[in-house]
């Protein structure tokens, strides 16, 4: 049987949630208003940023604070997801993940970068069998570069069912 998707479109064509989707969601939120204010305000993102080992522009943080067009709260970081989660090709979402962490933006970040934001993450670091998993799929790195469009590729095309029939 296939698994329950997560969110879904309403009648309306509003974004709906299951209860178990919109708690992950309220304990991310948590963890990114680090003033616990009920808002992700500037400071919440750069501090975000800082423990990831960034340091984004005062420019791409408004440009993220602006997007929702009032303050984030719990209410509009949900809707704002769903929107995006919904209307967006996961390879695209992934994609944008990665080019946070692409500072030449060139397409590319480094092995040992890659490996230390999924160790240190805030939410659920990948352990030593997660790892082992994302190198049996071959990622593209050459020379310690990742290719993360080619990435994003590869782990929205099936690569993870790929992976099990080998295993």
């Amino acid at each position: 049987m296939a698994p329950k998707k997560a969110a879904k479109k309403a009648k309306g064509g509003e974004t709906t949630f299951d209860q178990r989707t919109i708690t992950e969601f309220k304990e991310a939120f948590q963890l990114m208003d680090g003033n616990k204010d009920g808002i992700i305000d500037k400071h919440d993102l750069k501090d975000l940023y800082a423990s990831l080992g960034m340091v984004p522009s005062d420019s791409q943080l408004d440009e993220m604070i602006k997007e929702p067009g009032e303050p984030l709260t719990f209410t509009v970081f949900l809707t704002l997801f769903g929107d995006k989660l919904t209307g967006t090709d996961p390879e695209d979402v992934i994609v944008g993940a990665f080019k946070m962490f692409d500072k030449k933006d060139c397409g590319f970040i480094s092995e040992d970068e890659l490996k230390r934001v999924l160790s240190h993450f805030r939410g659920e670091p990948f352990n030593d069998d997660e790892f082992k998993g994302m190198y049996a799929g071959k990622p593209p790195i050459k020379d310690g570069q990742v290719d993360y469009k080619a990435f994003a590729k590869l782990i929205t095309t099936g690569a993870q069912e790929e992976l099990a029939k080998e295993t």
